[in-house]
């Protein structure tokens, strides 16, 4: 299992990237997410929860927000493959800010002092950290909307990632989602906040969303709905005649945790 500092991984890997990556909020444009880090942190039950919302709370978000990153969710899983599970979603409009982040991260003397405490405990701060990097798609929203606040909600949120077996077959998603789908999303009450491919992860190619919901009812009259579309029921048929775009799609359920900065 790997203990390393959680503010040093992954960010020599990013190091050759920061060079050429572009930002987006240069001179003239409309300052927009480019990239989205997420960190999934599977848990056992017992004590790793508890000792990483002390963690989050004390050192990390509070690092984060001097650091003027955009605020991130910091969700539970519901329904997912691994439960307990935490997963992070960071936005940044290029490459070079995650790589900034975790060099200034790691050079935070209470964040240091905060990992030795979690790594110092009676048990491993978590059984295993995973971490995706997604690419924003042109159809995505600019920036995660922050939502939840009216008396204190806190809203689900619906990950899914769509397998495909080729970058051609991912473009032709492309176009059925920037074309009709997201339109038909719209209406039946289906909002997504972020759209991006995997730059960085596993099973690539794969086109991953995010979509917020007031509740699990909620979700459930959303998809119902946008499945009885007879304009989703055209689309979908005309788009798979061919075969099936996505070869394989997972989807599981998280809800934003009470300290989150975006619910």
């Amino acid at each position: 299992m790997n203990r390393r500092h959680f503010t040093t991984n992954f960010a020599a890997g990013l190091a050759g990237l920061a060079a050429t990556a572009k930002r987006s909020d240069a001179a003239g444009e409309t300052h927009r997410n480019g990239v989205y880090l997420l960190e999934s942190l599977r848990l056992q039950q017992g004590s790793q929860r508890g000792r990483l919302d002390e963690f989050y709370t004390g050192a990390m978000l509070p690092a984060l927000n001097k650091l003027k990153v955009a605020p991130p969710l910091v969700l539970e899983a519901v329904i997912a493959p691994h439960t307990p599970e935490m997963l992070l979603v960071l936005p940044f409009s290029g490459m070079t800010e995650i790589s900034e982040m975790f060099a200034k991260l790691g050079a935070d003397p209470a964040v240091a002092k905060a990992t030795a405490k979690l790594e110092s405990g009676p048990e491993p701060p978590y059984d295993s950290r995973q971490m995706t990097v997604l690419g924003a798609l042109p159809f995505s929203p600019p920036s995660l909307p922050e939502g939840g606040d009216k008396a204190g909600l806190r809203r689900y949120f619906e990950l899914r990632v769509y397998h495909n077996s080729s970058s051609a077959i991912l473009r032709a998603l492309h176009e059925r989602f920037a074309g009709p789908e997201t339109k038909i999303f719209a209406r039946s009450g289906i909002h997504p906040v972020l759209y991006g491919d995997t730059l960085f992860g596993t099973d690539m190619p794969n086109l991953t969303y995010l979509i917020p919901f007031d509740s699990l009812g909620a979700r459930e009259k959303a998809w119902d709905t946008f499945n009885a579309d007879p304009e989703w029921l055209k689309v979908r048929e005309e788009s798979n005649k061919n075969g099936q775009l996505v070869s394989v799609s997972n989807v599981s359920i998280y809800r934003a945790v009470a300290y989150s900065p975006v619910k």
